[in-house]
């Protein structure tokens, strides 16, 4: 039976018709008056009909004008679906309503919602009108009748398909039975679990449940525990239980393992014949310091004629990676590699990403090659692309290339030193093109040997990072180009590109609207690259500001997501036509779709099957996204572990973000952020402003806006829900 709000708005008892008290409120009564008593009279009579006669009679209306009022009341309440006209003038409470089948979301908070199947806008469903239906069920609702000036409403009728849950919390055991505890953002309820269904685990233990069913009546759910990640607070178990609540991966099958063990690392003297051979030519590697794939290296050469060959030598993963293969499934699923706080989560096993496939120093390794002739003004000659073969003379460290740059001296300081000289080249050419220049400083935690954070420093790329970053964008644009634009008498073939499209134009005006308040101008109108253009001086000027943080978040905040597509609409933020991802094969399964495409163009095969690879590349994008939340929620973990040591420790911030609930605080001494809910801005009630990204008081005016300067103490640190409170100091 559908639950309704019962709308008990009292109504007045009306005089009897004809005294004068009632004439005199007939002549005053009001059309909103009206309206209310007419929904009042058919929620009183929800199973009766009535025309407009019977209705004004009913709620004592007598005057001929008002009743004419009562008819357009009548047709306006059943345009919004409050009343249905059942006969021709005669009009019945719209008890029922509509169904509709979609998608449940809930939410912690009970501001559940349902997504329409047919796209339509989401519905609020209250908790009490929930049922038991999980985040993500495919359920049949009762659309409630739309209240005037409401927002619409619904109820769960039926569960048609449950989506499998599966939660991450902590175990707490009590005789005969337990509780998932959870700090899941879609579910209230602890989990009941049966002593039976525990498999092993013990009080205070990290787990991953299901939940097997939710009986009507119970108050929590029912599960049973799928695998237990350690105990509560370990470091490993911790960052595990990041990668299931993202769904992905946190050990590797060993079947897969298996596979890789049995690739043979040795290099034959026949497949050396069909490629290029770089093993005398100059060649080495510049990488983070801990790393142990080394993806890609540079060689440069001086040419008879002056100019300088510059060799981008890509590991080449898929001579050891077939299509369909056990190994090659595996890593279509992952799509990239992970990279929480403290630990990599490799796409490929650990034998071809750390070893077989890495081009580590003095061993002759096998690549897919861009190679560039460059005259001194790093404009490029000629390139061409194929498979090669190397031997990596050094491996260096950013640190060791800067060193290099910065001093001059230092093992093959003349390759380094040209290749820096030229990577600056291309960077200014491509500024002046209209590439954009986000350069925004990286938040790095010191980990001790058990995982835990001791200290933060900020990573900043310096010209050694440039450098080669500058030759992988050569090397993505010049193959994307070898491809997509095939020239005359070549049809274009199916292709990955790495696409990033030009910002939404709302977002813009309300960033250049926003930046005004600061004295910043920004053109909206143009070639694209005139507007990119202003963005880089408005970056520029915004260098060591107040406001430059603001400014950034918010000029990133107006851009689209880059992502994977078959279809070329070129790269807005790097001003590129054409570009793509062939760098990185061993931590981004793009790259190795790029190389399989390579290889089969250059022998001349027919063009890849489009559908095919769209469907790839969506699959890519959606992987990129999920690794990019488990990799934030790994570093929002280790922010609160850091400061729950510190409660109470005052510290001054900046504001990064304001919502509905509360205000998010940036400390500037350590960049960990905080939230500062709503609820503790108890000295007035405040108003959230969307557009302008602020809090203001309705009685003080007092107002809290993104980008100000803030003093906050640490109120709270909830490791469960990788939550820190912060409380406003005056």
């Amino acid at each position: 039976m559908v639950r309704r709000k019962s709308g008990k708005k009292e109504i007045k008892k009306r005089k009897p018709e004809g005294s004068k008290e009632a004439k005199g409120k007939n002549k005053r009564m009001k059309k909103e008056a009206m309206v209310q008593a007419i929904m009042h009279a058919f929620k009183t009579s929800p199973k009766e009909t009535f025309n407009y006669r019977q209705l004004s009679t009913k709620i004592g209306v007598t005057n001929q004008v008002q009743k004419l009022q009562v008819v357009d009341i009548l047709y306006i309440l059943a345009s919004d679906n409050f009343i249905s006209e059942i006969d021709r003038g005669r009009y019945r409470y719209n008890d029922l309503g509509t169904t509709a089948v979609g998608t449940f979301m809930r939410r912690q908070n009970g501001k559940n919602s349902f997504i329409p199947e047919d796209g339509g806008a989401p519905v609020f469903v209250a908790e009490r009108n929930s049922g038991h239906a999980l985040n993500g069920d495919t359920v049949k609702v009762q659309l409630f009748a739309k209240k005037r000036g409401a927002e619409p409403e619904a109820e769960v009728l039926e569960v048609l398909a449950s989506k499998e849950q599966v939660l991450i919390g902590r175990l707490q055991l009590s005789k005969g039975f337990a509780f998932l505890v959870t700090g899941d953002k879609t579910l209230a309820n602890d989990i009941f679990i049966p002593k039976d269904k525990l498999k092993g685990g013990k009080n205070g233990d990290k787990a991953i449940v299901k939940i097997t069913d939710w009986p009507e009546g119970a108050k929590n759910p029912l599960g049973e525990v799928v695998d237990i990640l350690g105990v509560s607070g370990d470091n490993t178990a911790e960052m595990h239980a990041i990668l299931a609540e993202y769904g992905l991966p946190y050990k590797y099958p060993e079947n897969v393992e298996a596979a890789a063990d049995k690739i043979s690392e040795e290099i034959s003297e026949e497949e050396i014949s069909k490629r290029e051979d770089f093993r005398g030519i100059l060649t080495f590697t510049i990488d983070p310091k801990d790393a142990k794939d080394f993806d890609d290296a540079l060689s440069i050469q001086q040419l008879p004629n002056g100019n300088w060959e510059v060799g981008v030598h890509i590991a080449d993963v898929t001579h050891y990676v077939q299509p369909g293969s056990i190994i090659d499934k595996e890593a279509y699923e992952r799509a990239t590699s992970i990279y929480l706080v403290d630990r990599t989560i490799p796409m490929l096993p650990e034998r071809l990403c750390n070893k077989i496939c890495s081009l580590r120093p003095h061993e002759e390794k096998l690549c897919f090659s861009a190679i560039f002739e460059l005259n001194d003004q790093a404009e490029m000659q000629s390139s061409r692309v194929g498979r090669t073969v190397i031997k990596s003379d050094h491996r260096f460290t950013y640190e060791e290339a800067q060193e290099v740059i910065e001093t001059g001296e230092g093992l093959h300081k003349e390759a380094i030193l040209k290749l820096n000289d030229l990577a600056k080249q291309m960077r200014e050419r491509r500024f002046k093109k209209g590439a954009i220049s986000f350069e925004r400083y990286e938040v790095k935690f010191e980990i001790d040997e058990k995982g835990k954070p001791i200290g933060t420093y900020i990573k900043i790329a310096k010209d050694s990072n440039k450098l080669i970053e500058e030759f992988m964008l050569l090397a993505n644009e010049t193959v994307a180009e070898f491809i997509g634009k095939p020239g005359k008498g070549r049809t274009k073939k199916t292709f990955v590109y790495r696409i990033h499209e030009q910002p939404d134009p709302e977002k813009l005006q309300n960033f250049s609207t926003f930046i005004s308040r600061f004295g910043y101008k920004m053109r909206l109108d143009g070639k694209n690259s005139d507007i990119s253009k202003d963005i880089n001086k408005l970056l520029d000027s915004v260098q060591g500001k107040p406001e430059e943080n603001l400014v950034e978040t918010l000029a990133i905040r107006s851009m689209q997501k880059a992502r994977y597509s078959t279809d070329n609409v070129g790269h807005y933020g790097l001003a590129m036509d054409f570009y793509t991802h062939f760098t990185s094969p061993i931590r981004r399964y793009p790259d190795v779709m790029v190389h399989r495409l390579l290889e089969r163009y250059l022998s001349g095969g027919r063009s890849a099957i489009k559908d095919k690879y769209e469907e790839y590349c969506q699959h890519c994008s959606e992987m990129e996204l999920v690794a990019a939340n488990a990799e934030r929620s790994s570093v929002k973990y280790k922010q609160v572990e850091f400061l729950s040591d510190k409660i109470g420790k005052v510290y001054d911030g900046v504001v990064s973000g304001v919502v509905e609930w509360g205000l998010y605080v940036e400390l500037n001494e350590n960049k960990c952020e905080g939230l500062v809910p709503i609820r503790d801005l108890d000295d007035d009630y405040y108003d959230y402003d969307d557009k302008n990204y602020c809090l203001t008081g309705r009685r003080t005016k007092q107002t809290y806006r993104l980008g100000d300067p803030i003093t906050v103490k640490i109120a709270q640190a909830n490791l469960e829900r990788k939550q820190i409170d912060f409380a406003l100091i005056n």
